[in-house]
């Protein structure tokens, strides 16, 4: 039997990831999706098109659809889908996971990566953040599951951008990109999203392609005036003092302790010093690593090594070989809380031959 694919779909209360999930599953896709909720919550999935069994809670919907309701452990939902769908019990394709408004989605990830007989059934295919554009800034603010949300996301999606001025979204969206650069930004209708941009995104495939947006990058190049702060950092610039209440630049007040940078070298890695350097910076700041991953030039191969880690979890696989005329350039994204970015960088630069 081939894997099922499962997405996890986070974002804060009221973001409208309940409107994405009943479009996903009324739309005529011709797939069957199992969807586990961690809660119901007060505006759940239309209840008429639902039909209970309460004792198993698990519940078909008319279309062919399932929803289950997580009280007990993510695991043992996932394994009992997994069991009925080999006896032939239930029909379904793959599988969304709702969180909860305020659920950090790093252990709903792990769990697919720390558990053998999940990893042997699942394949998780990538996690996706809803932003209200409306309430993000507060929320941003506010709340450290919404930034963690965001560090964590394969795909964002931001909803009601009707209700807010043009500038405040770019604004908003300049903001993400400096949290996760890695993942793509799109404002959605009334969760109107097409099927592909939802499903099927391979935000957790060990592949060559590393997608930072190239603006960022650039940006990291050219600023050098504005170095530390082109990834919102601190920055000592008197017009900078956060303390200052003049607007200079929409993005240097946000001071997000989650935070984003990159490493780039065409020097290649030793295998051995990287492995020992990533091995003590997981250990000690596993927890606040979000999302990290990178496609890496080591000495000895003449192939890619790619590699990708959520908090402690960490892995790689040997990439395609480098073109020939390619330029042989170690690139790394780490996405973290408070992550110390000079420690990293020069931990990096010292596992160079």
């Amino acid at each position: 039997m081939s894997l099922i694919p499962a997405t996890i779909l986070t974002g804060f209360l009221g973001s409208g990831k309940t409107t994405l999930l009943k479009r996903v599953l009324s739309e005529a896709h011709g797939q069957k999706i199992a969807v586990i909720e961690n809660e119901f919550g007060e505006e759940n999935i239309d209840n008429d098109i639902l039909v209970a069994d309460t004792k198993e809670q698990i519940i078909q919907m008319s279309n062919g659809c399932i929803c289950c309701t997580i009280r007990e452990d993510l695991r043992a939902t996932l394994r009992d889908l997994a069991e009925k769908k080999r006896k032939g019990e239930l029909d379904f394709d793959r599988v969304v996971i709702e969180t909860t408004g305020l659920a950090d989605p790093g252990p709903v990830a792990q769990t697919f990566f720390m558990d053998d007989e999940i990893a042997e059934s699942f394949l998780l295919d990538s996690i996706l953040t809803l932003v209200d554009a409306k309430h993000a800034a507060q929320q941003l603010n506010d709340r450290q599951e919404a930034r963690r949300q965001v560090g964590f996301a394969d795909q964002i999606f931001i909803s009601k951008t009707d209700l807010v001025a043009k500038d405040e979204v770019d604004a908003l969206m300049h903001r993400l990109k400096h949290m996760n650069p890695r993942a793509p930004q799109k404002a959605v209708h009334f969760g109107e999203v097409a099927l592909t941009e939802v499903f099927d995104l391979r935000g957790f495939n060990l592949n060559a392609k590393l997608d930072i947006d190239p603006d960022f990058l650039k940006e990291d190049e050219h600023d050098h005036e504005h170095h530390d702060h082109a990834h919102g950092e601190h920055c000592d610039h008197p017009s900078h003092q956060h303390g200052s209440d003049q607007g200079h630049g929409h993005h240097h007040h946000h001071d997000d302790d989650v935070k984003s940078f990159v490493f780039r070298s065409e020097r290649a890695f030793d295998a051995a010093k990287l492995e020992d350097f990533l091995g003590a910076i997981v250990n000690i700041y596993g927890p606040r690593m979000l999302r990290y991953k990178g496609v890496l030039h080591m000495k000895g191969t003449d192939r890619k090594v790619i590699f990708q880690g959520v908090h402690q979890l960490m892995g790689s696989d040997l990439g395609p070989a480098w073109g020939q005329d390619e330029v042989r350039t170690s690139k790394l994204v780490f996405i973290g809380i408070d992550l110390p970015k000079d420690i990293l960088l020069q931990g990096l630069e010292q596992a160079l031959v």
